[in-house]
C-alpha cells in the first residue's frame, strides 16, 4: 500500500480532532459532577436541584476549559434525544389561515369564507399548501372571479391593484405569509431561549411547520402554554430611573426586613422549646406559622438561590461598583438585583444576572412590596443581555398610566418596518410605517414623552427603549442607536410581527419522564457493551491474529464515529445506538469480505504478502458496492424521517463512512506493518481454515423448493394482513398515545375493563377509540392509544383526555394519584411517564412520506445495481428479493403483533427498520452478483448455470460470517436494550435473518430465470 506516511499522519489528525471534540462532553460531565457535590453538600435533599442548577447558572458564563465557557463547552458535548434524556418533542403549526384572513382585512365574503373552510378541510389529507388549496377551491366556487377583488386592502393596495392578476395576487400573499411565519419563528425561539432549556433544537419545516425538541423539560403543561400564546406587540411610555428608585429602595429595605421576620421565628421556636415543654412551645410554633404566611415566599426562595461570591466579583469587575454594592451575605432585593443609582437617567432601574431574574420578580411581586411602589408601574425585563455588564439583564420601568391598563398602542397598526443603513454614518436604523389610526395615537404618545423612552414589547420583554426626540406625525418614524443591520433586522421582524398574527398550535407532541430516559440510557448502553464485546471476541476467536487487528480497527471505528457525531451536532437517539451497532456489524463485513478474499488467495498458493495485495483489491468493489447501497437507503430515512428516525440515518450514514476508512486503511496499516517486519499473520486458526471453502451445493437447481417457500411465506403474509390487519401506530393513525406506570401489575383485561367504563360512553366508536397494549414484561408498564378527540389541536381537549384517563386508570393504583401527579412527566416514579400526540394532517404526512421513501428506495437500488452489473435482469433480481424481505417482515408484524409481551407497531421506526434492511440485504446480493461477474470473467466457457452455483458457494463463508456476527449483536439489543426499541430491533433480526436467505434464495435466482428467458427468446 502506498502513501503509509501520509495515511498515518491522517489518522493521528483525525484521532486528534475527534478527541477535541469528545473532551468538552468529558469537561461538562466533571462541572456537573462538582455542581452535583456542592449541592448535596450545602443543601437539604428538596432544595438540592434548584441548587445545582444555580450553581451551574451562576458558571454559565465562566470559562472553564481552553478559553470556552461552561455554555460553550455545554454546547459542543454529546447531544442526547429526548428518548435518551427525557423532555418533550413538539410539532407546530403556524396558522396561515389566519395570516390569509388578515391580509383579506377579515373578508365576510360568502366565497371567500366557504373557500377558506374547504382550504382548511382539505389541508388534513393533501400535500399541498394552504395557499394553492385555496386559491383552487376560491376559483372554483367563485367561477374565476379575480383575487384582487378580496385583497385589495388599504394595507396592501400598494402591492395588490384592483387590476393585478390571480398568479400575482398569489405571489404577494406567498411572500407576505412567508414573512409572518419568519417573524411566528423568531418569536418562538426567543421564548424557548426564555424558558433556560439546555441545547434546544428549533427547526423550520415546509408548509408552515415548526419542529421544536426542549430535552430535560418536567412540566409539558407550561411548555404547551408558552410556545401557543399569541405574540402581543405593544408600545408603553415609561418612568424614569430617578423617578423610581426612592421607592426601590424602600422596597428593598421591606424585602429586607421581611426575610429578617421569616428566619427569626425558626431559631426562637428552637431556643423556646429546649427552654420550656408543652404551651410555650406551641404557642412558638403558631408564630413561626403565621410569620410564614405574611412573609410567604422570600425565605423559602431566597434557599434555592446561590450567590456565588466568585461570580459577584466578577460584576464588580465588570463595572457593577458603580451601580451598587452587592454581597453575597445579604438578604435584600438588591442582593440579586443590581440598581442604576439616583442619578442615572433611563427607564432601567437595575439588572440582575440571569439566574436571579425569577428570583428578582418573586420579591417584587409581594403584597407588602408592591404597596410601596406606583401602581402605574409594571416592571420588564429585557429580551437581550445588557450591553454594559455581560449575562446581566435589564430590568425596566414602563409606565401603565392607561384607563383600561393596555398598552395605548398595538402591533396591529403597523404598516410596514424595515431594516437599512442611516445616512450618514456605519450604523443601521429601523424604520416604521403606521396606519392612519395609529399615527394619530403615536403623535400623542410621543409628544406626552418627550426626552423620555417609549418601550418596544413583544411577550412582555422589552426590545427596545428609544428616546423620543419629538412628537412624530404622520405615522413614519425611524429608531436609532448602536444597532448593527443584524440587530436592526431582528427589530424590523418584532414590529412586523404585530402586523399580521400569525398564531401556532401545536400539531404533534411527544413527552419522555425523565426515569424512563434514564432507563432507556441503560439499558441502551448495556446492550451496546455486549454487542460490541461479543463481536470484538468474535473476530478475534474466528480470524486469529488478523481478528486482532479488524478489533482494533473497530475500536478505532467507534472512536472516529462518536467524535464526527459530535462535531455535526449530532443528536443520539436510542435508534442511533441501534445504528451505531448496525454500523459495527456492517464495519466488520468490509473485514470479513477482505479476509475470506486473503484467505482464497492464499490457498491458490500465493504468498502472504501478495495474497493481503490481491485480497484488498478483489474485495474493493464489492465492500464500495455494498456500503453504497446502504448509503442510498441511509440517506432516504434522512430526507423522508423526522425525530429518532433522521438520528438512525444520521449515525447510520457517518458510521459507514467511518467504518469504510477503519476497514480499508487501518486494518491494513497494522497487516502491513507485521508482515514488513517479517512475521507471520494468520487469517483463520485450524478447526475454521476450511470451513465452506469446498461445497458444492446446487443453489439454482434447487431454486424450485426456495420458490415455494418464499411463495408460502408471502401467501401467509396476505393472508394475515387481510385478515388481521396491522397494530397501526399514532404516526399513522394518528392520535394520543401514553405509557403508564404503575405501582404493581396489571392485566390488559383489567385495564381494558377500566378504558371501557370510563370511553365508551363518551367516545364515538366505542372500544375501537382506544387500545390497551402490553408494554414490557412485568405488567407494571401498559400502553393506551386514544382516538378520542384527535383532531382536536386546542389545550381543552388534550386537558379533558388527560382527566378522563386518569379516571379511569387511577383506581388501578395501589395509592391513587392525584391528577397532578397522574399527568407530571417530572422525575415521579408512577402515572405517565411517555405521551405522544400526532394530528390527522401529520399523521397522512408521515404515512406519505414512508410509502415515497419505500418505494424510493427500492427503485434507487435496482437502478444502481443496472448500472453496475449492465443487465436489467440482476437489477430486477435484487429488487424483487428486497421487496420479499420487506414483505415478509410486514407479516410478521401483522401476524405476532397482541402476542407477544411487546409492542409491534407499524410506525416511523418500523418504516426506519424496512429501508435498513433494504440497504442491509442488498450488501450481501452485492457481494454475490459482485463474483458472479468475476467467474464470468474467469471462467468464460462455463455455462451461467455453473458460474453462479460456483460463486454463490464461494461466497458462503463471507455470507455466514457477516450475518452471524450482525445477528449476534442485534440480538444482544433485542434481549438486553429495554422494551421501547424490542420492536424495531425484531424487524432488524428478521428482516437480515430473511435477507441473507433472500440474497441467495431469491434474487440470483430470479435474476437467472430472466435472463434464461430471454436468452431463449433471442
Amino acid at each position: 500500500m502506498q502513501n503509509k506516511g501520509a495515511l498515518r499522519f491522517l489518522t493521528v489528525l483525525l484521532v486528534l480532532a475527534c478527541a477535541y471534540q469528545l473532551s468538552f462532553t468529558l469537561v461538562t460531565k466533571l462541572t456537573e459532577r462538582k455542581a452535583t457535590q456542592y449541592a448535596a453538600a450545602n443543601y437539604p435533599a428538596q432544595e438540592q436541584e434548584a441548587a445545582r442548577g444555580a450553581y451551574l447558572d451562576s458558571i454559565g458564563t465562566k470559562k472553564i476549559y481552553l478559553g470556552f465557557t461552561y455554555k460553550e463547552c455545554q454546547e459542543r458535548e454529546i447531544n442526547l434525544g429526548l428518548d435518551l434524556r427525557g423532555g418533550m418533542n413538539v410539532m407546530m403549526q403556524i396558522s396561515v389561515e389566519d395570516v390569509v384572513r388578515a391580509m383579506s382585512g377579515d373578508s365576510k365574503d360568502p366565497v371567500f369564507t366557504a373557500a377558506m373552510a374547504e382550504a382548511r378541510t382539505a389541508q388534513g389529507n393533501s400535500s399541498q399548501d394552504f395557499i394553492s388549496l385555496f386559491a383552487d377551491a376560491y376559483d372554483r366556487l367563485s367561477g374565476g372571479a379575480p383575487l384582487a377583488y378580496i385583497f385589495n386592502t388599504p394595507d396592501l393596495k400598494e402591492e395588490i391593484l384592483p387590476t393585478s392578476t390571480n398568479e400575482q395576487v398569489l405571489t404577494v400573499l406567498r411572500e407576505r405569509t412567508d414573512g409572518a411565519i419568519s417573524n411566528s419563528f423568531n418569536v418562538l425561539r426567543n421564548r424557548i431561549d426564555r424558558f433556560g432549556v439546555a441545547n434546544p433544537n428549533i427547526q423550520r419545516l415546509d408548509n408552515g411547520r415548526v419542529l421544536i425538541e426542549l430535552p430535560g423539560v418536567k412540566e409539558p403543561e407550561r411548555v404547551r402554554k408558552l410556545l401557543q400564546g399569541t405574540a402581543s406587540l405593544e408600545f408603553w411610555a415609561t418612568f424614569d430611573n430617578n423617578e423610581i428608585f426612592g421607592a426601590l429602595a424602600q422596597a428593598n429595605e421591606e424585602v429586607a426586613r421581611l426575610n429578617e421576620i421569616a428566619a427569626a421565628p425558626a431559631a426562637e421556636v428552637a431556643e423556646d422549646a429546649a427552654a420550656e415543654e408543652g404551651a410555650a412551645a406551641t404557642e412558638a410554633v403558631e408564630g413561626a406559622e403565621e410569620t410564614a404566611e405574611v412573609a410567604e415566599t422570600p425565605a423559602a426562595e431566597a434557599a434555592t438561590t446561590i450567590s456565588d461570591d466568585a461570580v459577584l466579583a466578577e460584576i464588580a469587575d465588570a463595572g457593577s461598583a458603580e451601580l451598587g454594592a452587592v454581597a453575597a451575605d445579604r438578604n435584600d432585593l438588591f442582593a440579586k438585583l443590581i440598581p442604576m443609582g439616583p442619578g442615572a437617567p433611563g427607564p432601567i432601574i437595575g439588572m440582575a444576572a440571569s439566574y436571579d431574574t425569577a428570583a428578582v420578580n418573586k420579591m417584587l411581586a409581594l403584597p407588602q412590596v408592591k404597596a410601596m411602589l406606583p401602581r402605574e408601574l409594571r416592571l420588564m425585563w429585557g429580551v437581550m443581555p445588557s450591553e454594559m455588564v455581560e449575562n446581566m439583564f435589564e430590568l425596566y420601568a414602563v409606565n401603565a398610566n392607561t384607563r383600561d391598563g393596555k398598552a395605548p398602542l398595538d402591533g396591529g397598526v403597523i404598516v410596514d418596518a424595515r431594516a437599512d443603513y442611516r445616512e450618514t454614518g456605519s450604523d443601521a436604523e429601523v424604520s416604521m410605517t403606521m396606519n392612519s389610526a395609529g399615527a394619530r395615537t403615536w403623535a400623542n404618545l410621543t409628544r406626552d414623552n418627550i426626552g423620555k423612552s417609549v418601550a418596544i414589547v413583544l411577550d412582555g420583554y422589552v426590545y427596545s427603549a428609544p428616546t423620543v426626540n419629538d412628537e412624530i406625525s404622520g405615522g413614519r418614524s425611524s429608531i436609532t442607536g448602536n444597532f448593527t443591520i443584524q440587530l436592526a433586522t431582528d427589530l424590523a421582524n418584532v414590529l412586523e410581527s404585530g402586523k399580521l398574527p400569525a398564531p401556532a398550535r401545536i400539531i404533534q407532541d411527544s413527552v419522555v419522564g425523565p426515569s424512563l430516559g434514564r432507563d432507556s440510557i441503560n439499558s441502551g448502553m448495556m446492550s451496546f457493551i455486549i454487542a460490541f464485546i461479543v463481536t470484538l471476541l468474535y473476530m478475534c476467536i474466528y480470524y486469529n491474529r488478523a481478528g486482532w487487528y479488524s478489533s482494533i480497527a473497530l475500536v478505532t471505528n467507534l472512536f472516529l464515529l462518536f467524535g464526527v457525531l459530535v462535531s455535526f451536532g449530532a443528536v443520539l437517539t436510542l435508534p442511533g445506538i441501534a445504528g451505531i451497532v448496525l454500523t459495527m456489524g456492517m464495519a466488520v463485513d468490509a473485514n470479513v469480505i477482505i479476509y475470506e478474499r486473503i484467505k482464497e488467495e492464499l490457498r491458490a498458493g500465493k504468498g502472504l504478502g501478495l495474497a493481503v495485495i490481491e485480497g484488498y483489491k478483489n474485495a474493493m468493489s464489492a465492500i464500495i458496492d455494498g456500503n453504497l447501497t446502504t448509503v442510498i437507503t441511509g440517506i432516504v430515512l434522512f430526507v423522508f424521517g423526522t425525530g429518532p428516525v433522521q438520528g438512525f440515518a444520521t449515525t447510520l450514514i457517518i458510521g459507514i463512512i467511518t467504518s469504510l476508512f477503519t476497514s480499508i486503511f487501518i486494518a491494513r496499516l497494522l497487516i502491513d506493518d507485521r508482515i514488513v517486519r517479517g512475521k507471520k499473520v494468520s487469517f483463520a486458526r485450524k478447526w475454521n481454515a476450511n470451513f465452506l471453502t469446498d461445497t458444492k451445493f446446487d443453489f439454482i437447481g434447487k431454486r424450485k423448493i426456495s420458490y415455494i417457500i418464499s411463495g408460502a411465506l408471502i401467501l401467509v403474509t396476505f393472508v394475515s394482513i387481510f385478515t388481521r390487519g396491522f397494530n397501526m401506530g399514532v404516526d399513522f393513525s394518528g392520535g394520543r398515545a401514553y405509557v403508564v406506570h404503575f405501582d404493581q401489575p396489571v392485566t390488559d383485561e383489567v385495564a381494558r375493563e377500566r378504558m371501557s367504563a370510563v370511553f365508551d360512553g363518551i367516545a364515538e366508536g366505542g372500544a375501537s377509540s382506544w387500545e390497551v397494549k402490553t408494554y414490557g414484561t412485568d405488567g407494571t408498564d401498559k400502553r393506551i392509544l386514544l382516538q378520542y378527540k384527535f383532531d382536536d389541536e386546542s389545550d381543552e381537549a388534550t386537558a379533558e383526555v388527560n382527566q378522563l384517563l386518569w379516571e379511569a386508570m387511577n383506581p388501578l393504583f395501589v395509592t391513587p394519584l392525584t391528577l397532578e401527579e397522574f399527568n407530571s412527566t417530572q422525575d415521579v416514579f408512577y402515572g405517565i411517564i411517555q405521551s405522544d400526540k400526532v394530528g390527522p394532517s401529520v399523521a397522512h404526512d408521515i404515512t406519505r412520506n414512508s410509502v415515497i421513501a419505500v418505494v424510493f428506495s427500492l427503485l434507487a437500488i435496482g437502478l444502481y445495481i443496472f448500472v453496475r452489473v449492465r443487465k436489467w435482469q440482476w437489477g430486477m433480481g435484487a429488487v424483487i428479493s428486497l421487496a420479499h424481505n420487506a414483505a415478509v417482515v410486514f407479516g410478521l408484524f401483522s401476524l405476532f403483533w397482541g402476542v407477544l409481551p411487546f409492542a409491534l407497531e407499524i410506525d416511523q421506526s418500523f418504516i426506519a427498520a424496512i429501508l435498513t434492511i433494504i440497504g442491509y440485504s442488498i450488501n450481501d446480493t452485492v457481494v454475490i452478483f459482485d463474483r458472479i461477474r468475476e467467474y464470468h470473467t474467469l471462467y468464460p466457457k462455463r455455462s451461467m448455470f455453473e458460474n453462479i452455483n460456483g460463486a454463490i458457494n464461494s461466497t458462503l463463508g463471507r455470507t455466514m460470517n457477516t450475518s452471524g456476527t450482525t445477528i449476534i449483536t442485534l440480538l444482544a439489543i433485542f434481549l438486553f436494550g429495554g422494551t421501547v426499541i424490542r420492536g424495531f430491533i425484531l424487524a432488524l433480526l428478521v428482516g437480515i435473518v430473511v435477507g441473507t436467505y433472500s440474497s441467495v434464495f431469491v434474487a440470483t435466482p430470479v435474476a437467472y430465470d430472466m435472463m434464461k428467458k430471454n436468452s431463449k427468446k433471442q
